[in-house]
């Protein structure tokens, strides 16, 4: 695997190494100790989620304030635009974001970490996802954090508005959110 930190150096695209011949490709999608090893992501796994969207639908910047949840993150299906907000007070990268392509043709995945905000928007007709989280979800904590928040300025390149749910148009302005130390 090649893991290239981001512009927020805690989170990290990871590149498999991907076999392919006339039958398909294979590659190893996660491995433990290599991550251990490799990027002392020292997090145990508990849930893995599978999500289906629709062009144009934009989900997020969910996290969870207590019960934070690291998030392993790929495409199996079409491709989406992977954004991660760092809300960690006590970093220099605090209210910053970074996001990435990621898609079934490129089969990059990102680490994003505790103490980060996450959004995704569709980019092909559909998507497909599956991530990794190191906590289970908890509906209690769970908080959002507008899309559109012009302190964060995400660029979403959006050709039309966005499809949302109720929950993430009633998002918070990162000034006004809970945020981790």
């Amino acid at each position: 695997m090649k893991i290239t930190p981001t512009k927020i150096p805690d989170v990290l695209l990871i590149e498999p190494k991907i076999f392919s011949d006339e039958r398909g490709f294979f590659y190893e999608s996660y491995n433990q100790k290599t991550l251990f090893n490799q990027v002392n992501i020292t997090q145990h796994f508990v849930q893995d989620n599978h999500s289906r969207s629709v062009k144009n639908v934009l989900r997020g910047l969910h996290y969870q304030i207590n019960q934070p949840q690291g998030k392993l993150i790929k495409a199996i299906l079409g491709e989406i635009f992977d954004v991660a907000v760092d809300l960690r007070t006590s970093s220099q990268y605090f209210g910053q974001w970074v996001g990435v392509n990621l898609s079934a043709e490129n089969k990059q995945q990102l680490w994003i970490p505790p103490g980060f905000a996450h959004g995704f928007l569709v980019l092909s007709d559909y998507a497909e996802i599956l991530y990794k989280t190191t906590d289970f979800y908890a509906p209690e904590h769970e908080r959002t954090i507008i899309w559109n928040d012009p302190e964060i300025g995400i660029n979403w390149s959006l050709t039309e508005s966005p499809i949302l749910s109720a929950k993430d148009q009633a998002g918070k302005y990162l000034k006004s959110a809970e945020v981790y130390p």
